[in-house]
């Protein structure tokens, strides 16, 4: 197994603490099963399909899909 080691800025962290706490693991577990499961599905992107036939006022929607998706994730974790 190998390490890394990241510096986040407070907010991701903090974030990435409170999922952990609510999952009953360590924000190093939680970093780890998210990045997987971002490598597992880079393959497999159900959106794919459909990039090119939804309009949006976010110019870079195909592209960062995911970081969207992923922020709206974050914010209904934080409630």
């Amino acid at each position: 197994m190998n390490s890394l080691t990241l510096q986040l800025p407070n907010h991701l962290y903090e974030s990435l603490k409170k999922a952990a706490n609510q999952a009953g693991t360590s924000p190093e577990a939680i970093a780890t099963q998210w990045l997987e499961n971002t490598i597992n599905n880079l393959d497999d992107d159900p959106i794919e399909e459909f990039i090119g036939f939804i309009h949006s006022d976010i110019p870079d929607w195909g592209e960062n899909h995911d970081r969207y998706l992923g922020k709206q994730f974050l914010n209904q974790t934080d409630e």
